[in-house]
């Protein structure tokens, strides 16, 4: 038997019994071409099993929407990283408006909004409520820092 589990560390574990190596000994002159085989198998059971825990370390961000301010009003992301920005309106439907990613996503309160951003370019990245939101509307600013 062929068996991979993952451990508390993420890292999984191929176990071969010695009934899965005799199965596979048909006749002599293969044995070494089935243990190969099982090997190469084990391999990849496992990189097929991580992937899940690859998608898993991607990095999620919550930002709350309130009059007059998002919460945090500052994030700083990698040039290339993958980011998901969970968007949450605390009172009433507001919006992230970031021209210069072509972000404008609208956050109405109870209905949670995500975007998945992957900035290509690094510097800051000014946004600001894109849906009027009451007389501090002006002030609701937000800015999206982007390094190497």
């Amino acid at each position: 038997m062929i068996c991979a589990k993952m451990r508390r560390t993420g890292v999984y574990r191929v176990t071969i019994t010695p009934d899965a190596v005799k199965a596979m000994e048909v006749e002599k002159g293969k044995s070494l071409k089935n243990l190969l085989f099982i090997t190469l198998a084990s391999i990849g059971v496992a990189l097929v099993l991580s992937a899940p825990a690859v998608r898993a370390q991607q990095r999620t961000i919550e930002i709350h929407a309130h009059r007059f301010e998002f919460v945090p009003a500052e994030i700083t992301v990698k040039k290339g990283e993958t980011v998901t920005l969970d968007l949450i309106s605390d009172d009433v439907t507001h919006s992230l408006f970031i021209e210069a990613l072509g972000i404008n996503t609208t956050i109405a309160r109870g209905h949670p909004a995500q975007v998945q951003i992957t900035p290509q370019n690094t510097g800051d990245f000014g946004g600001r409520c894109g849906h009027f939101c009451g007389s501090g509307h002006g002030k609701m600013t937000f800015v999206l820092h982007v390094t190497e």
